[in-house]
């Protein structure tokens, strides 16, 4: 019996990537339909009913929010069957509700499950970012660093110029500077309008997506599960919490934040094994998004373990009852 307590990694990981297509399925009916909400309620509801499936004791360490701000899958929430063993669990059931609602490329429905007490519990809050991916030294670039000196000394550990060099930076007004200062280096950059975990594994994939660094402030949440993508993808990523006023620092208490200016790698964000999904809802540079046909809807996951490295893509074609 003990042994059926233990985080068996790869039974449960099918079972994730059927959460994560569950959710872009029951979102993918809202796309360029305008509705912001609605696609997210979507996406909840349809996430929720498939984790209570699984034969876990759950709990949601990153979720839509607070209890009294959202009515399911809020933070604190326990989902499974109750049988099996303890995890925490974070999530985004519609990461990129505005893409998703405007028809716009790279929403995703992405989840996460490691052991229990073992992805760091991130408030709502806002946290400076900083990715790249795998392969490279230890520490190449870090938060202390200049905008400049992470372009520079990334392309002294790449063996290449600082224009060979691409960077992915969410496109807000607190950003500007930063750009910049990026584009004075010669450097391109890659901006997206929303889904920053989707940039983060741009990353990991340098390859596909010609992304070689992330940077910039988005949401905490959204910064533990990039770093669940990249702790079984490779890569490094750095987060550091950003309070705007005494309710965020009182969120951050609440979550047991107490180092309000510690530095957290990857492997602080997520102490153990981790398993990641996500669907593709819209196309994407990561994944193609829901397709309809006669009879048939297709989607496509990525499915990944730490523990092994493992990265599957899968095609889900599900016939339309």
């Amino acid at each position: 019996m003990a042994d059926a307590q233990e985080f068996h990694d790869r039974m449960l990981s099918l079972g994730l990537a059927r959460v994560s297509e569950a959710a872009a399925h029951a979102s993918a009916r809202l796309i360029g339909r305008g509705d912001e909400k609605a696609a997210d309620q979507a996406a909840v509801n349809a996430m929720r009913n498939q984790l209570n499936l699984l034969d876990i004791r759950g709990t949601v360490v990153i979720g839509e929010g607070e209890r009294d701000e959202a009515p399911m899958l809020y933070i604190g929430e326990k989902v499974g069957t109750g049988e099996g063993p303890e995890v925490d669990i974070a999530l985004d059931p519609l990461e990129g509700t505005t893409l998703t609602a405007k028809d716009m490329p790279n929403a995703l429905t992405v989840i996460a499950m490691a052991p229990r007490g073992t992805l760091l519990h991130a408030p709502d809050v806002y946290m400076d970012k900083l990715a790249v991916g795998p392969g490279l030294p230890k520490d190449v670039v870090s938060l202390a660093m200049s905008p400049t000196e992470r372009v520079v000394e990334l392309a002294r550990a790449k063996t290449c110029k600082p224009t060979d060099i691409t960077v992915c930076i969410l496109e807000r007004p607190r950003h500007e500077e930063m750009i910049r200062e990026v584009r004075a280096t010669g450097a391109a950059i890659r901006l997206i309008t929303d889904g920053d975990v989707a940039g983060v594994i741009h990353c990991a994939e340098s390859e596909i997506t010609g992304i070689d660094m992330y940077m910039g402030s988005g949401g905490a949440p959204e910064g533990v599960l990039a770093a669940s993508a990249l702790k079984c993808m490779g890569g490094q990523i750095w987060g550091r919490l950003l309070f705007r006023n005494d309710d965020e620092r009182g969120r951050a208490a609440k979550a047991g934040i107490r180092d309000l200016n510690r530095i957290y790698s990857r492997d602080e964000m997520v102490t153990r094994d981790v398993i990641f999904a996500a669907t593709g809802v819209t196309n994407g540079s990561i994944l193609r998004g829901v397709r309809r046909e006669p009879g048939f809807i297709e989607t496509e996951t990525i499915l990944m373990r730490s523990k092994t490295g493992s990265v599957r893509r899968m095609i889900y074609r599900n016939p339309i009852r």
